[in-house]
């Protein structure tokens, strides 16, 4: 048997002190509505058996050992197709009537991680077809605006297909407790919305299952469990690692935990964005309840799509977030060209720097001095909060509610910066902007009381994870209303905003005072923009480090901007670069290609300014060069996503059926156009650096989807 770490405890021996190790993918058991074998890949021998096997297949032979070729000639001749295609970390749905029973199963088989493949069978449900109405579903997800009107209509949803008694969006938060989101149920239960439930009612362990398996089901919490016999693998000596079992038995602690709850039944899907499990569908019964594989699949291809608009609408926030700061900047820009000075337009009208971010205070540390709006900390606690900032952070954007809970010598800023958000504005130590709240006493409802004492038995059926579901209201203080997402992402998109502003200003007080050169070449030499400065004769006076990284080592030694014309390619955009920019004096903005060697990329936007000292007099030139090769990558990775999804949406309309045909190719129209919507707002509102993994996590939804349909397009055939 595998080694288990003594803190690590075996399937259905943990208790409340250590069921978070719980080995809960060792189960060793099944559900007993269906039967598992196991086979060697390579000559098919049965190597293991669920106690019920004879009894769901209604055979009257001993099976282990036997060829699979001996006991169904034509099921081992479909095995060995599938596992030619089979890829590891992946079930695959078949369909097989044995030659003897004429029983028609349902029948799954994965491969395991170390040898061999597991072969499930349930029997085959029929039910109304429910794809006639898949398409109207697909369509009212899509045309969802909010994540709380999308969750919303998917629990009525999946409450309508699946036929549970409640159905619920569970969320997780950052520190892994979830919260009861949305929920649709019978009348007569009590309502469990808004309850929170703490991380640790999901173990890391399930949590990583719910990633694995998308799909997880539990007929009755009073079944008895089938084991498998031998326990252990005869090939490998160790338990079965039943990750992607479709009949997997329940952890006992889990059981209890449902019981406690009265609930009897349940299917849990997961909401997987962005590659991270972001949330579940939750649904529960009040008595045993199982569904058909094509209600399941329906489910799962809804939960696809459920995913995959999350994923559009919190990439629709991020855009939010930059309205909001472009707001910001152009009122920074008039700021500027009125007064030659920025900070004003932050800080006359407090309303332009804090409603935004519903903050009641804000400081901006810079250049030795603080600037303030609303109800903010002492100056000397503001510097404190800087530093401290510098002490504990690397230089990101940080965010707490709870801010003073942190250091005790912040801990009487309660009443004034419970909660702060800071980002860093320059590379330059203690220079940031930083957003107050203060405490907001809030009273948060969870289901049960998550610190009551826990106690443990001897037998699992004594445990008793919580004995009382009803609503426990907890008072917090110390704490401010948490930042939301658009408003951390405002603020790093603002702090990058005021930090290339600042560089700019601080790039042409080196040409206007002499004596701050050496101060602003350390701060244009920190910039990660590549800079370059020079004086009326076009002689280069400063050229940044990461000017010099695009660079060739026999180009690094330019001394007059003439030079650069050996870096760009031909071009008619050259010629008028210099021209406007050395014989007349004008700005310049434009695409070039540079040519260098350069992990960077050669597709630039170049921003050539002329720049003008007292009385209009010219005296130099300031030269911005932004890397803009990752939008060409952006175009790319999006043009590759619209034909890989129309090359899936033509696979489906290819598969002809007179009956089902239109039903399926407007199913499939419906994912894509969800799947269109979802890459337009990622692509329009995320970094560019996060999009052509997020669009490939999209499209990956959408091949998952179009298998989903292929099987019930499968499931009505062999109905018809």
């Amino acid at each position: 048997m595998v080694s288990v770490l003594s803190n690590q405890p075996e399937f259905g021996k943990a208790d409340l002190s250590n069921c978070e190790l719980e080995q809960i993918h060792l189960a060793g058991s099944i559900q007993p509505h269906g039967a598992l074998l196991i086979v060697d890949e390579g000559d098919l021998i049965i190597t293991q058996v669920s106690e019920n096997i004879n009894s769901i297949l209604e055979l009257n032979e001993e099976l282990i050992g036997k060829s699979l070729h001996v006991v169904d000639k034509m099921l081992a001749e479909q095995i060995e197709s599938l596992l030619k295609e089979l890829q590891h970390n992946s079930v695959k749905h078949f369909k097989f009537t044995f030659s003897d029973s004429k029983k028609l199963f349902n029948s799954f088989i994965h491969k395991l991680p170390d040898s061999g493949a597991v072969i499930e069978f349930e029997p085959y449900v029929t039910e109304s077809k429910l794809t006639t109405k898949l398409e109207s579903y697909l369509n009212e997800i899509v045309s969802s605006l909010t994540l709380q009107e999308l969750s919303d209509s998917s629990t009525r949803i999946l409450k309508e297909v699946t036929g549970y008694d409640r159905v619920m969006v569970y969320r997780f938060d950052e520190d892994g407790h979830g919260e009861v989101f949305a929920e649709s149920k019978e009348p007569q239960l009590e309502a469990f919305l808004g309850n929170r439930y703490p991380a640790s009612d999901i173990p890391q362990i399930a949590r990583r299952l719910y990633e694995t398996n998308r799909i997880r089901v539990l007929v009755d919490v009073d079944y008895e469990p089938v084991y498998i016999k031998p326990r252990l693998s005869p090939i490998t000596g160790n338990d079965i690692d039943m990750s992607l079992s479709v009949l997997r038995s329940m952890s006992p602690i889990h059981i209890q935990y449902l019981k406690n709850m009265g609930v009897s039944a349940t299917l849990v899907i997961s909401l997987m964005v962005a590659g991270k499990l972001w949330g579940l569908i939750s649904c529960h019964h009040y008595s045993a309840r199982n569904i058909s594989y094509e209600c399941r699949t329906a489910s799962e291809l809804l939960a696809e799509s459920i995913a995959t608009r999350i994923a559009a609408l919190e990439g629709f926030m991020q855009a939010e977030a930059e309205l909001s700061v472009k707001r910001i900047e152009n009122r920074i820009a008039e700021s500027v060209f009125q007064d030659g000075e920025w900070r004003s337009a932050l800080f006359e009208n407090h309303s332009t720097i804090l409603k935004p971010f519903n903050a009641s205070g804000a400081a901006l540390i810079l250049d030795g001095k603080i600037s303030v709006a609303g109800n903010v900390p002492g100056t000397d606690t503001i510097k404190k909060i800087a530093q401290w900032l510098d002490d504990s952070q690397s230089h990101t954007t940080y965010y707490s509610n709870r801010f003073t809970s942190e250091d005790e010598k912040f801990s009487q800023l309660k009443s004034v910066a419970a909660g702060i958000l800071a980002t860093p504005i320059t590379r330059s130590p203690g220079e940031y902007f930083i957003w107050f709240r203060p405490e907001q006493i809030q009273t948060v409802t969870w289901g049960g009381n998550p610190f009551k004492p826990v106690e443990v038995g001897d037998d699992p059926r004594d445990l008793s994870p919580r004995r009382s579901f009803s609503q426990w209201h907890q008072v917090v203080e110390g704490t401010s209303i948490n930042w939301s997402a658009v408003e951390i992402m405002a603020a790093k998109l603002i702090g990058e905003s005021i930090e290339d502003l600042i560089y700019q200003f601080r790039a042409v007080s080196t040409l206007i005072v002499q004596d701050q050169f050496i101060q602003t070449c350390r701060d244009v030499q920190l910039a990660q923009q590549p800079i370059l400065v020079a004086n009326q004769m076009g002689e280069i006076l400063l050229m940044n480090e990461a000017f010099e990284k695009l660079l060739n080592p026999e180009s690094a030694s330019l001394k007059h901007i003439e030079e650069l014309r050996v870096l760009f390619h031909e071009s008619d955009a050259e010629n008028k670069v210099f021209f406007n920019l050395l014989k007349e004096k004008k700005k310049w903005r434009g695409e070039i290609k540079l040519n260098i060697d350069s992990e960077q990329g050669n597709d630039f936007l170049l921003r050539a300014d002329p720049v003008q000292g007292y009385a209009g007099k010219f005296i130099g030139f300031v030269l911005y060069f932004t890397n803009i090769s990752e939008r060409k990558i952006i175009e790319s990775a999006r043009k590759g996503f619209q034909e890989n999804i129309l090359e899936r949406q033509h696979k489906i309309t290819a598969l002809r059926d007179t009956q089902s045909d239109p039903i399926y190719r407007e199913i499939m129209s419906s994912v894509v156009v969800n799947a269109r919507l979802a890459a337009l707002e990622i692509t329009d509102g995320s970094k560019l650096e996060s999009v052509p993994e997020m669009l490939d996590k999209v499209e990956q939804s959408v091949n998952r989807t179009a298998d989903l349909i292929e099987r019930l397009i499968d499931q009505y055939k062999d109905k018809s």
